[in-house]
Order: structure tokens, then sequence, then C-alpha cells
């Protein structure tokens, strides 16, 4: 078990104020703020974060272009200037009694008056080979993350079900050369006002089974199809099936609602949950939290967490005083 930073409190407990599962974006940006608040806070981080394959990330002011690991790394050290903890650990399991204890996969059990669980999502990408060696280079699935970076190109959308058509429909805004390969979608299957929009977008259609992808000089070039054809293409838009990382929240009971894109717990605008004491922030709650909403969303709830605490504490010394 790696602790990558530790409290300026040389006498390690395993008592907190809040713990904080998962440190992507939405785990830092609320351990900062609880750190600032001076709460002793625990950031548990298995150090997956979904954007890994990308070499940059986009959109998110003043660090357009920055990479996934440069944004992390410098997370770390802002959480630390605080006395925040961080540990390289993977959460298994988690009850909830007096106050939440959260079994970590090394061995250690850690205890919390609060929980954050901001451990995002999986994407698993359609069986296609080629598709996971690509994935983040040249085979992408948002054009708001990477579009401009590859505007003007020969682009594929593989069509994995009836949100493929929509995905094409927005690529088309950054490129006039578009083609939607059906794979194992029925062309027949195409409501026809999702078949006017194709047209009018000029975005050609393509039935017929996609068996891979060419590949020259580590460069995607082309889509080859079951019958042996191949469409030029120097990029696919994929798009992959969300795998919410929900295990531990629905350990603890919390109300998950069905979406087109996985179940994700119920929450109000803090990122509470229906579970007491319990927040969540990022892809944990939603597919399409980008890394500014999940900071954003971590800040949020930390916030909340804040001033529940500190209402918690008065109104528990208030009852003391009349006991």
């Amino acid at each position: 078990m790696e602790v990558v930073t530790v409290t300026q409190n040389k006498d390690l407990t395993e008592k907190y104020d809040v713990v904080v599962v998962g440190g992507g974006a939405a785990g830092l940006s609320a351990a900062l703020v609880l750190g600032r608040a001076r709460l002793r806070t625990l950031v548990v981080d298995a150090g997956e974060p979904r954007n890994a394959p990308s070499d940059h990330m986009q959109g998110y002011l003043t660090r357009d272009g920055m990479s996934p690991a440069e944004f992390l790394a410098l997370g770390r050290e802002e959480i630390a200037r605080y006395g925040v903890e961080l540990v390289r650990d993977r959460a298994v399991d988690v009850t909830r009694g007096a106050d939440f204890a959260v079994e970590l996969a090394g061995g250690r059990t850690v205890h919390a008056r609060r929980l954050i669980v901001t451990t995002g999502l999986k994407d698993e990408l359609p069986t296609v080979p080629g598709v996971a060696e690509r994935f983040g280079r040249d085979v992408l699935h948002c054009p708001f993350c990477h579009g401009w970076e590859v505007r003007d190109e020969r682009f594929g959308v593989l069509a994995t079900g009836p949100l493929s058509v929509h995905q094409a429909l927005m690529v088309s805004q950054w490129s006039d050369d578009v083609t939607l390969f059906l794979h194992t979608v029925a062309e027949e299957e195409l409501p026809d006002d999702d078949l006017r929009r194709l047209a009018a977008a000029g975005v050609k259609v393509v039935p017929g089974e996609v068996a891979g992808l060419r590949v020259e000089d580590d460069r995607l070039t082309g889509v080859k199809l079951a019958d042996g054809t191949v469409h030029d293409r120097s990029v696919v838009f994929v798009g992959p099936k969300a795998a919410p990382q929900t295990g531990l929240m629905e350990r603890l009971g919390a109300e998950l609602q069905e979406t087109p894109f996985g179940a994700y717990p119920v929450v109000d605008p803090t990122g509470r949950t229906t579970v007491p004491g319990v927040w969540t922030a990022g892809n944990a709650m939603g597919f399409a939290e980008q890394v500014v909403h999940a900071a954003s969303g971590g800040y949020r709830a930390a916030a909340a967490i804040v001033g529940d605490l500190i209402m918690s504490d008065l109104d528990a010394a208030i009852s003391g005083q009349y006991t």
C-alpha cells in the first residue's frame, strides 16, 4: 500500500471527518475544499481515472490541453498543502453504524463521519479488433473532448445502438466527411426522422458488420467490413457502454435511477445521496460529467458537507447542555 501524501500530523489516525473514495477531479476538488475547511480528510485512490487513455483534456478553462496525469499530479500537490492524506488503495467495502467504516484492499479499515464517493465509471468498448488498442488516440467517443484536434478529418462512427445516430449527427459539426457504419444495427431499424437528419447532415450510412480497423505506421487509416471492403477513415467515434462504479453506494442502500447510460444514485443539487451522510460527484453520478463538471461537483459536495458537520456539531452541543 503506497502512501502518496500524508497529513502534517505524524500520528496517523484511522478516524477522519471525511473519507473521499476516488482521487480523480471530483475527489481531489472535494478534498481541497475539505482540507481548507480544516477537516481531517483522507482520499482513497485506486489510480484508475476514466480519461487515462487520453494524452490531453480539453474545455477546462486555463487547463485546456493539459494531460490528465499532470492535472491529477497538481491536484495531489494542492491537497497536501492542507494536510489531506491520500493513500493509493482501493475501497472494497463500507458499512454504516455510528460512523462509516471503509475497508481497504490493503487491509486497513478507516472510519469517517461523512463519505464522498467519486469512483466514476468504466467505458466498456465494442469488441471490434483495434478499438480498445486505439481508444483515446484516433478512436474517440466525445467530440467536445477531441473534436477540435481532429477537425476536418475523415470520420467514421461505429453504431452500437439507437444513440449512435445522434453521435454521428453531433460529430458532423467538426467534419463534413462522416460515415456511419451500422455494424450490428439493421438499416430498417432506423426511424425515418433519423434517416432524414443523416441525409441533411451529409452523413453517409454504410450497412454491414465491421470486422476491424486498418492501421498503418501506427495510424488509423480505414474501417474494414466483414465482406472485405475497406473504407478510408482517419478517426472513428464509438459509443462505449457505461459501467457506473456504484458498488459501495449499493452496499449502503443508496437509491439508484436507471438512465440510458446505466444506473446512477439519486442525488440532490449538492450531490447528497439518499443515504444520510453520503455524497457523490463526477461520473459516479452521471455519464456526461466532464472534468470541469466533476471538479465543480466535488467542490459543491464538500461545501455541503462542511455545513452539515458544523450544524450537526452545534446541535449536539446544544443537546448536551440539556441532558
